[in-house]
C-alpha cells in the first residue's frame, strides 16, 4: 500500500522517531508536530491540523507513559489523557477519510495473570494489574475504538501491542522512565559516582537536569539527592525483589514491524484468523525472549563495565510478575525481530554517552 502523506503523532519519542526515521528512508512524505505545535489534547487544534494538513495514513504513536512509580502516583493522568490524544486523533481520522491508521498500545493491557505467553485472546480475561491498570483501560478503549471503527464504518484501522520498549531518544528521567533506561543512567551514575568523577556527573546532569538539583549544588548535596532516586557511589539501589520476567525489543526493531504492518497488513487479513467472533484484532509485537529484572541489572552493569552493587527494595511493588508476549501472529504476517538484548543495550548505553 502506497501513501501521499503520513502523520505520526509523536514523531519525537521513542517509537514515533524511529518510525519516522524507517518511513523516510523508504521514501515517504512524513509530518510531525511537536508539543509546542500542536497540543493533542485540544480537538480544535487537531481538527485544524487535519484541515490543513490532509493526511491519508496516520500512526498514533504519540502517548503519555511513564514507569510505576508514575502510572502509581498519576492515574488520573494516564487515563484522561490517552484516552483524550486516541479520541481526538482516531475520531479526525475517520472525519477526513484517512485511509490506514496504526495505533501503537501496550502488553500492559492484558491481564495480571494472563496465561504465558500471552496471546492476543487473554485481553479482558481476568484483572489487570493494579499499578497500571488506568493507562492499560485507555489502551484496550484505543484498540477496541479502531476495532468498532473498522466493523462500523469499514475503515483499516490496525492496533499493534509491543512489549517494552528501549532505544534512541528513549526516556531516562529519574522518576518517569521505564525499567531499563532508568537501569542505565542510575549505573553510569553510580559508576561516576563511585570513581569520584564529579565532572562526569554534572555533564550528565546538564545534558538531562533533575529538579531536585541546582546548577549550584556542591558534590555533597549532588550525592544526597541522587541518592533518593537509589543511586550511590558505587551502588544502586533498584525497586522490587528481581526476580519478575520482562521481555524487550530494541525500538527500531519496533518500528521496522509498525512499517512492515502498515504498508502490508489490513485489518481484513488479521480477521481471516478469527475462528468465530471477530474481537482482539490487535497484534502484539515482541520477540518472544524473556529475562528477570535481576539479569537485565546484570546485563547492564556488564555493559557499563560496573562493578559496583545491585540491592533491591522489597518494600517496593514488582508489578506484574511475568509478561511475555506470544508472537505467533506477527510471525505468520511476515515479521521477525532481528536485534537481541546484549546488542540491544551496548548500543543504548553507546548513543547515551553520545548525548552527554
Amino acid at each position: 500500500m502506497k501513501f501521499n502523506k503520513i502523520y505520526v503523532a509523536g514523531h519525537r519519542g521513542l517509537v514515533g522517531s524511529a518510525i519516522t526515521a524507517n518511513l523516510k528512508a523508504r521514501g515517504y512524505n512524513v509530518v510531525g508536530r511537536t508539543h509546542a505545535e500542536l497540543d493533542l489534547l485540544d480537538s480544535a487544534a487537531v481538527k485544524r491540523f487535519f484541515d490543513e494538513e490532509q493526511p491519508d495514513a496516520v500512526v498514533l504513536a504519540a502517548a503519555h507513559v511513564g514507569g510505576i512509580m508514575a502510572n502509581s502516583r498519576y492515574r488520573a493522568d494516564f487515563i484522561y489523557n490517552n484516552l483524550q490524544i486516541q479520541q481526538n486523533v482516531i475520531g479526525e481520522a475517520y472525519r477526513h477519510n484517512v485511509k490506514k491508521v496504526l495505533f501503537l498500545g501496550s502488553t500492559c493491557i492484558y491481564p495480571r495473570e494472563a496465561p504465558q505467553p500471552i496471546c492476543e485472546d487473554a485481553l479482558l480475561t481476568s484483572p489487570l494489574e493494579y499499578t497500571n491498570e488506568p493507562y492499560a483501560i485507555a489502551k484496550i478503549a484505543g484498540l477496541k475504538m479502531c476495532e468498532s471503527f473498522n466493523l462500523q464504518y469499514g475503515t483499516d484501522y490496525v492496533a499493534v501491542m509491543p512489549t517494552n520498549l528501549y532505544g534512541p531518544n528513549d526516556n531516562f528521567h529519574l522518576e518517569n522512565s521505564h525499567v531499563l533506561p532508568a537501569m542505565v543512567r542510575k549505573v553510569h551514575l553510580a559508576k561516576l559516582l563511585g570513581a569520584g568523577d564529579y565532572t562526569g556527573v554534572r555533564a550528565d546532569l546538564a545534558a538531562r537536569p533533575v529538579s531536585t538539583i541546582s546548577d549550584s549544588a556542591s558534590d555533597e548535596d549532588i550525592a544526597m539527592a541522587l541518592s533518593k532516586y537509589g543511586i550511590y557511589p558505587g551502588k544502586i539501589v533498584l525497586w522490587g525483589t528481581g526476580k519478575p520476567l520482562r521481555e524487550f525489543l530494541w525500538s527500531e526493531d519496533m518500528a521496522d514491524a509498525c512499517v512492515h504492518i502498515l504498508l502490508n497488513v489490513s485489518f481484513a487479513d488479521i480477521t481471516a484468523q478469527c475462528k468465530s467472533e471477530i474481537r482482539n484484532t490487535h497484534i502484539n509485537i515482541g520477540t518472544g525472549k524473556e529475562l528477570t529484572i535481576a539479569q537485565l541489572a546484570a546485563l547492564v552493569a556488564k555493559t557499563i563495565n560496573f562493578d559496583g552493587s545491585i540491592e533491591w527494595d522489597t518494600t517496593k511493588p514488582d508489578g506484574t510478575m511475568r509478561k511475555l508476549c506470544d508472537v505467533s501472529r506477527l510471525h505468520t504476517l511476515g515479521w521477525k525481530h532481528t536485534v537481541e538484548l546484549p546488542e540491544g543495550v551496548k548500543r543504548l548505553y553507546d548513543w547515551y554517552l553520545s548525548t552527554l
